[in-house]
């Protein structure tokens, strides 16, 4: 996957967060914040407040940069 801010991984990423909240990090190979994003979302969208886990999700998926590897 491409890296970088900007990137088509990160739109990739993006995309699918905006159907399935943590779905774009798992795309990103990051299993558990995807796995906090979508618990999350689920148990704030009873209280109709899942929706800001669920832009938090979008916006961690376009602006990831992954750690430099040496």
């Amino acid at each position: 996957m491409s890296e970088g801010q900007g990137s088509g991984g990160n739109v990739l990423a993006a995309i699918c967060s905006f159907f399935i909240p943590g779905l774009g990090q798992l795309v990103q190979g990051r299993f558990w914040i995807a796995l906090v994003m979508f618990v999350l979302a689920a148990i704030l969208w009873i209280v109709k407040l899942g929706w800001i886990i669920h832009l938090w999700s979008i916006l961690d998926a376009a602006t990831f940069k992954p750690k430099p590897t040496s």
